[in-house]
């Protein structure tokens, strides 16, 4: 531990991203990348940006850019805000929403950023179970007569297990916690589940976040953008404006709109993951795994006669990388990410000969 640290440094417990192996001729289905590659339209708009204007600051506000996300979700610009990546988004959410008195509220199988976040920021927080069947329970965010919450934060559909909550159980966690804010992270939203946003207009507690690295094949541009209530997207803005006025580049910005725009590339492509996952989850089905329904760009499943980290180890032998998580109640899971067809077809066929 370095003399020089901060006490908070020093107390941190930071993230662990997701292996970015170098080595070639991998089947990388670990990190949950789109196997297509970004609109042609989006590589068109950047190429077209990398002109003589980049000596000059990109626009702060990124107009342009949420008018394509207002256009899209049929809000309007007071209601978006942008920044370099989702996980800067929700950053800056802890820091202007999520820290008051009461815990933060999420699931206690989720998205490991978010108590890192916690540790970083000082924001006290409570873990709530998901059920046995890895679902978010409504009843267990849901206040008591009298009672107050903390602010609540889930993904939809959830992450590392991929199921979904129905539109209406969202609401109803919204609506029975009118004085706390409510974030819902759907950065795999696209690939089966229904996006909150339309309840922003009628609960201005409600943020909804979102990331052009999934569904939009654009994790290398670190994009991601929050839709909310004026008030909500202001405090947002506050802490930008605090800490870095110019967080998406000109580049990033052109790119971005035109992958909004580009609805049919979008539609396209992500239909062909969800085509491409179900007929994963038949194969694996028939190899004897445990499938957890999911409506994202992975799966998570676990083979109730072999072990998932011999598992992943003996698929890393093949060149093939998958995620395992060695936490309580998942160590016995894998994250498969929905790779090309021939990507999954060449895992099926790996995991057939290693559970001979």
């Amino acid at each position: 531990m370095s003399r020089y640290w901060s006490p908070v440094v020093a107390g941190l417990s930071p993230y662990v991203p997701g292996e970015q192996p170098k080595l070639a001729n991998l089947i990388k289905l670990n990190t949950n990348e789109n196997p297509f590659g970004p609109s042609p339209k989006a590589l068109a708009a950047m190429r077209a940006a990398c002109d003589d204007a980049l000596r000059l600051y990109p626009d702060p506000a990124s107009d342009r850019l949420r008018q394509a996300i207002a256009n899209h979700y049929g809000v309007t610009l007071p209601q978006i805000f942008v920044g370099n990546g989702s996980d800067e988004v929700l950053a800056i959410a802890f820091q202007a929403l999520l820290d008051h008195d009461a815990p933060l509220r999420f699931p206690d199988i989720t998205y490991s950023f978010y108590p890192v976040y916690c540790g970083l920021y000082g924001v006290r927080y409570q873990t709530i179970p998901l059920t046995a069947d890895f679902r978010i329970d409504v009843a267990d965010y849901l206040p008591a007569a009298g009672q107050a919450y903390g602010p609540i934060l889930f993904p939809n559909p959830n992450a590392p297990t991929g199921r979904a909550l129905p539109l209406a159980e969202i609401e109803r966690i919204v609506a029975a916690n009118r004085d706390a804010v409510v974030v819902v992270d759907e950065a795999y939203v696209d690939f089966g589940a229904e996006s909150a946003v339309p309840l922003v207009q009628r609960h201005d507690n409600l943020l909804v976040v979102q990331t052009l690295s999934k569904s939009r094949s654009l994790a290398g541009l670190r994009l991601g953008y929050a839709i909310g209530s004026p008030a909500l997207i202001e405090g947002l803005e506050r802490v930008k404006n605090s800490f870095n006025s110019y967080p998406v580049d000109r580049v990033a910005q052109a790119g971005a709109a035109a992958a909004i725009e580009d609805a049919e590339y979008f539609d396209r492509t992500r239909s062909a993951v969800i085509q491409t996952r179900e007929a994963l989850v038949e194969s694996l089905g028939s190899l004897g795994f445990d499938v957890i329904p999911s409506a994202a760009n992975f799966v998570f499943a676990r083979h109730p006669a072999s072990d998932a980290a011999t598992l992943a180890a003996a698929l890393r032998e093949r060149g093939i990388i998958v995620r395992h998580f060695s936490h309580p109640r998942i160590d016995q899971y894998l994250r498969i990410s929905i790779g090309t067809p021939s990507e999954c077809d060449a895992l099926v066929h790996a995991l057939r000969t290693i559970l001979v």
